[in-house]
This record gives structure tokens, C-alpha cells and sequence, in this order.
């Protein structure tokens, strides 16, 4: 009985709030109607009993309800797919089009995950636990959320571990670009040399920073591309010194090298910090892993002794 009166008034607040967004929509565009009347016969002497008309015409439900109502669907509107279009594309390209999905592909993705997680929340609440209908779709929301959102949290992964990939490869590249820049081949060569010698995510934006100029966009336009496309401060850096150097006839050779030395000064400055944090890290092994098995192989043999020991004395 009382799941059933919670989903009553679940309903019957839902169609309440639906009646009042409808019955106020129109009452922002009655006021303005009237302001706009009020300014056309006198706008130096109705400015001050405009908003007191207005205030004491419209009803609690005008005032409150409706602006917060119609809130509320601008921020679920702000939800749908049309708006996140642009962003979820950038999220992919990050993330190097992981099996080539597209935007439409992921939301399919998502979709589907949303099913899936949404029948296995049913399943587990009404046949494994034997909830209440009521229960059983609380859980089946509850789950399809989940799922709705579950592959944004594998794509974030994917991000991470690619721009991980890049940082690590970064330093190592750069040493063979500038020794190949040095030996005579332009900027382009050594992106083609270095890509044709490893193959990682660093070099795939390398090949794919050659086929863009090589279909006709500029080498500016293309490392400016490909640094909104990465997101990551050591590559965006690197890159506006190779544009800036272009721009301004400097040797790029002396500008990658010194970029080089740069990058390899914060990749030991980043092991040194993670060096000092592995300390504190293998502190919660130690403590609920290690010590108990320890103490158990000490102190068990003594515990029966100490046992008898006090049932003795008692």
C-alpha cells in the first residue's frame, strides 16, 4: 500500500506541474504586452507603477511556479543530444576515434547500454530480490541512467590513457625530429621519418597532421588542428613554438631543441613526484593487507596459549 500511494502522488504531481506549465506559458508575454502599453502613453511617469501593476496582477503560480517550471525544462532540454552534439565529436577526436565510432555511433552506444542496464536492474529487483513493481522500476531507472552514462566514463578513460601515451612518447620523438632536422630534412620529412619508426597515438597525429597538408591545409592550420584536437599543454606549447618559428624565420631546429630539453626536464620532474608519492601509496597495502597477515602468522600460534593461560588464572 504505500508504494502505491508514493506512486500517486508521483503521478499526480507530475500532472499538476504539467496543467501549470501550460496554463502559465503565456503570462511573460501578457506582461511584456502591458509594459510595452505602459511605456507608449508615458515612459517618464508609468516606469515605477509597472512594476507594481505587474507584481500585484500576477498570481503565486505566475511568479513562482511558472519561471521555475519552465527552468527546469530549459536545463532538461539542455540534456538532449542536439546540444552535446559538438562536444561529444571533440570528446572522440580526443580520445582518436576509438573503433571508429562516430557521434552517432556513441549515442547508439549509449542507447543501447541505457537497454541493457535498464532490463538488468528489472531483472535484479523484481526476479533475483522480489521487490515490489514499484521498486523494480525504481531500479529500472535507476540502472538505465547508469548505462545511459557508463560509456562516457569508458571514453574518459580511453582520453586519459591516450594522452598518457602521447606525454610518455613526446620527449623521444622530439630528440628524433631534431636529428633529423639537423641532417637536412624539412619539418614534414621528420614528421614521415618519425611516423614510418614508431607507432603509438603521437604518431598517428603526426600522420594524420601530413595527410591534412597534404589535402591542401596549411602546416599552421594543421598543427593548430591538431592541438585543439589533443588537448594536452606540453603538445600545444611545442606546437605554437613550431608555428611561431615559421612565422618568424627563426631555426626550428634550435626551437625543437630547446623544446626538447624542456619536455625532458618535466618528464623527470613528474617521475620524481610520482617516486615520492609511492610511498604514501603502499601505506593502505601495508596497513589492510600486509599487517594482518603478519600479525595472524606471529600472534596466531600464541592466542590458544594465551587462551588457557586466562581460563587458568580465572
Amino acid at each position: 500500500m504505500p508504494y502505491d500511494i508514493l506512486m500517486g502522488l508521483a503521478i499526480g504531481l507530475s500532472v499538476m506541474f504539467f496543467w501549470l506549465g501550460r496554463r502559465f506559458a503565456g503570462a511573460p508575454a501578457q506582461a511584456t504586452n502591458q509594459r510595452g502599453q505602459y511605456l507608449d502613453d508615458d515612459p517618464g511617469s508609468r516606469l515605477g507603477s509597472v512594476a507594481s501593476n505587474e507584481l500585484s496582477q500576477l498570481t503565486f503560480g505566475q511568479r513562482v511556479i511558472g519561471p521555475m517550471w519552465r527552468g527546469t525544462l530549459a536545463r532538461l532540454g539542455g540534456l538532449t543530444p542536439q546540444r552535446n552534439v559538438d562536444v561529444m565529436a571533440k570528446r572522440l577526436e580526443t580520445a582518436g576515434r576509438p573503433y571508429n565510432l562516430n557521434v552517432l555511433n556513441f549515442l547508439g552506444l549509449k542507447s543501447i547500454g541505457a537497454m541493457v542496464f535498464a532490463v538488468l536492474g528489472f531483472l535484479l529487483s523484481v526476479v533475483l530480490l522480489r521487490r515490489p513493481i514499484a521498486i523494480g522500476l525504481f531500479f529500472t531507472l535507476a540502472f538505465a541512467i547508469i548505462g545511459f552514462y557508463t560509456p562516457n566514463f569508458w571514453l574518459g578513460a580511453v582520453i586519459a590513457k591516450r594522452k598518457r601515451q602521447i606525454v610518455r612518447a613526446l620527449p623521444d620523438a622530439l630528440d628524433m625530429i631534431v636529428v633529423c632536422i639537423e641532417a637536412g630534412q624539412s619539418f614534414d620529412q621528420a614528421l614521415k621519418r618519425v611516423s614510418a619508426r614508431w607507432h603509438n597515438p603521437l604518431t598517428e597525429e603526426f600522420s594524420r597532421i601530413l595527410t591534412e597538408i597534404l589535402l591542401g591545409r596549411t602546416r599552421r592550420e594543421a598543427l593548430a588542428s591538431a592541438s585543439e584536437r589533443i588537448q594536452l599543454p606540453d603538445m600545444s606549447n611545442l606546437i605554437v613554438a613550431v608555428i611561431q618559428a615559421d612565422q618568424l624565420g627563426v631555426s626550428i631546429g634550435n626551437v625543437l631543441r630547446s623544446q626538447a630539453d624542456q619536455l625532458r626536464t618535466i618528464r623527470r620532474q613528474r617521475a620524481e613526484e610520482l617516486a615520492r608519492e609511492a610511498a604514501i601509496k603502499l601505506l593502505f597495502p601495508l596497513v589492510f593487507l600486509i599487517f594482518p597477515a603478519v600479525f595472524a602468522v606471529l600472534l596466531g600460534p600464541a592466542v590458544p596459549m594465551l587462551l588457557e593461560t586466562l581460563v587458568r588464572i580465572g
